[in-house]
């Protein structure tokens, strides 16, 4: 149990937090919320200690550990992908190395009687007991599953992190905090870095781990999905609600709508008192019944309601300019960087008013369609654009796009033209600029404002096709929410390229998945798509006909369901499996007490001696942790085949 007490933090004289105080309990999934700037980032520094609140404190239990992961840090390590998630087990490399030490002393010595040969091996029975009970002969399996979880290929293990993107490098900062398996994990803004897939993963861990998570995030769906409660930070109070994000959004309301119907009988109540008072201050027969209404009114404790920030952002694109029924027409388009290949021979068509989204893997080639299609990067092959197609773009690192020397209105003034200069003041308080944040230099903003600027760009020239990448990176849930509603009205085109689930939803009648270096269509939005990806995996799974050949799934498949017979044959599989693995782990036991029956002969002298005459007992208790070795290897390979089959099997 974590306890936050009365911490305040003011910034120019205004409270971030005024005294606010909350716990956090063993196995508490926490949603943390707000709109940006309400203080999220600050409090989980807070909470990790980096930063020091100017009243109140954190108290932790000794020992605690915490993970953190900030939304945005650099790395510098030069170290391969493998290694630098290995450094998440800095006291099972020790432990290890130890006992290596350890056990090369003992082959070397023959005083088998001597106090220091008892002590040495009392050292490494407690140094081989807590390389086990902290995992260390299957820290590997761990750090190879996590890496793969959160999208790296197998043979990128061996890569330097330094030849990544500040993004895949982040990763492995998300995995190294899962390894080490803290008391407390906290989560800022986590999925800016990942694919739906390993968003999916990251998910499933998160729900299953076994401590606390505090999770800070604009994904809805992720938020629903993993949180059990919310934690609302707003104009300085924080709201506690027992709830995942679309329970607290409904009980918020609720609390808003009891507080109001209090207060207002409250108010009614009090206009009678006064009434009452008013009419009859000057008549003496009623004098006793106004004095005791007077006392009344004195006594009674005013209701407040609570104040929700409802600022947020506002607009709505303008009207998409006619074009042909053609929006864009690729013919055996491809793109390679060096000796890289990319994309190879798509083929496609945009129509007009198609709503299409992009998905798949980080680095699957996403944004480079989108970096294509908006005229930013040479290809092979052919892309046609249609008759009076007008293109806005918005790139996902769109805030490099910005001169970090201007102001945000220098910023707009410089592209705005004719009607739309005296309207510039108007479009950026609809962006939440106003007053002095109009004269604030691009370079100090926050990740939030940089997105808001660059959307509010994007209005100042109509378009009939958006091209936007990862538009919602950075937005509070009330700007993505409006946004959302900003492109569900909008008359043109749209090709959107986004992680969130729940963002997409509504959003396309088309899906792109992105893999192997092609493009595979989808009909409906992402929640169809991955009802109808999941259920494609489980029937490929099946129809293997040997390894490495897999058999694809007919087209004229359309309810998604598999036979009776073909579900049946999983579910032995699966039942085959779990028979094997509680064999290994009865092995495995077995192994277990028999090495732990050497190792108290060799660590106490009386048994040790007379043991020592037949000469087998080392040897004995090699070939036992050998064959320990070799039964974990086999359970841990029959566990990977059994998640295999079980996740393919899974509906999302």
């Amino acid at each position: 149990m974590i306890s936050v007490n009365n911490v305040s933090v003011q910034f120019s004289g205004e409270y971030l937090f005024d005294h606010v105080s909350f716990i956090l309990n063993e196995k508490d999934r926490i949603g943390l919320v707000g709109k940006n700037g309400a203080g999220k980032s600050t409090l989980l520094r807070i909470i990790k200690g980096i930063q020091q609140p100017d009243e109140g404190d954190i108290i932790s239990p000794d020992g605690c550990t915490i993970g953190y992961l900030p939304q945005e840090m650099t790395i510098h390590s030069t170290r391969p992908v493998y290694d630098e998630a290995k450094s998440a087990f800095l006291e099972v490399e020790s432990l290890k190395k130890k006992i290596e030490q350890l056990e090369a002393e003992l082959d070397q010595r023959r005083d088998f009687s001597s106090a220091a040969y008892q002590h040495i091996l009392r050292i490494h029975h407690d140094a081989y007991e807590r390389y086990h009970l902290i995992g260390g002969q299957t820290a590997h399996i761990y750090i190879e599953k996590t890496l793969t979880g959160l999208g790296f290929d197998p043979a990128e293990f061996t890569r330097p992190l330094k030849e990544f993107s500040s993004g895949w490098r982040m990763r492995v900062e998300i995995a190294k905090i899962l390894l080490q398996q803290p008391d407390l994990i906290l989560l800022d803004e986590p999925t800016n870095h990942l694919d739906i897939e390993s968003i999916q993963w990251l998910e499933s861990f998160l729900i299953n781990y076994h401590g606390i998570v505090v999770l800070v995030s604009h994904d809805r769906a992720l938020l629903d999905n993993v949180t059990r409660r919310t934690i609302e930070i707003s104009l300085g109070k924080i709201y506690d609600y027992k709830s995942n994000y679309s329970g607290y959004i409904e009980m918020r309301e609720e609390r808003m709508e009891s507080q109001l119907a209090t207060y207002n009988n409250q108010q009614r109540q009090i206009r009678q008192v006064e009434r009452f008072i008013e009419r009859f201050r000057y008549k003496a027969t009623k004098s006793s019944q106004v004095q005791s209404r007077i006392k009344m009114l004195e006594k009674i404790d005013p209701i407040e309601i609570d104040r929700i920030d409802e600022s947020g952002i506002f607009f709505t694109f303008p009207p998409a300019p006619h074009s042909g029924k053609i929006i864009l027409e690729a013919q055996g388009l491809g793109k390679c960087y060096s000796t890289k290949n990319v994309l190879t021979d798509l083929t496609f068509q945009v129509i007009k008013g198609d709503r299409i989204a992009f998905v798949g893997k980080n680095g699957e080639g996403k944004t480079t369609l989108s970096k294509i299609i908006a005229g930013q990067l040479d290809y092979t092959g052919t892309l046609k654009h249609g008759h009076n197609v007008i293109l806005g773009y918005y790139a996902q690192d769109q805030a490099d796009y910005l001169d970090p020397n201007k102001t945000v209105f220098q910023t707009i003034d410089d592209i705005a033209v004719g009607d739309i200069r005296p309207r510039i003041r108007t479009i950026l308080g609809n962006f939440l600029f106003s007053g002095e944040t109009i004269d604030k230099k691009v370079k100090v903003l926050s990740g939030g404002e940089k997105s808001r600027l660059s959307l509010a760009r994007l209005l100042l020239t109509p378009c009939n096709l958006l091209v936007l990448d990862e538009p919602t990176n950075h937005l509070d849930m009330r700007s993505k929410d409006i946004l959302k509603n900003a492109l569900l009205q909008f008359t043109g085109t749209i090709i959107l390229v986004s992680h969130d689930r729940d963002f997409l939803q509504g959003l396309s009648n088309r899906v792109f998945e992105f893999k192997n270096h092609v493009i595979k269509e989808y009909i409906g939005d992402i929640y169809d798509f991955l009802y109808q990806r999941n259920m494609e995996t489980l029937r490929q799974l099946e129809l293997t006909d040997r390894p490495g050949t897999m058999t694809t799934r007919s087209d004229s498949v359309s309810d998604n369901k598999l036979g009776r017979e073909k579900k049946k044959a999983v579910e032995r599989e699966v039942r085959k499996v779990k028979t094997q693995i509680e064999r290994r782990e009865q092995e495995i036991d077995h192994l277990d007490q028999l090495i732990r029956e050497k190792e108290y002969i060799l660590g106490n002298p009386e048994q040790f001696i007379v043991q020592i005459g037949n000469g087998e007992l080392y040897s004995e208790y090699e070939a036992l942790k050998s064959k320990l070795a070799e039964v974990l290897n086999e359970w841990e390979r029959l566990h990977d085949q059994l998640e295999a089959i079980s996740h393919d099997e899974a509906s999302p």
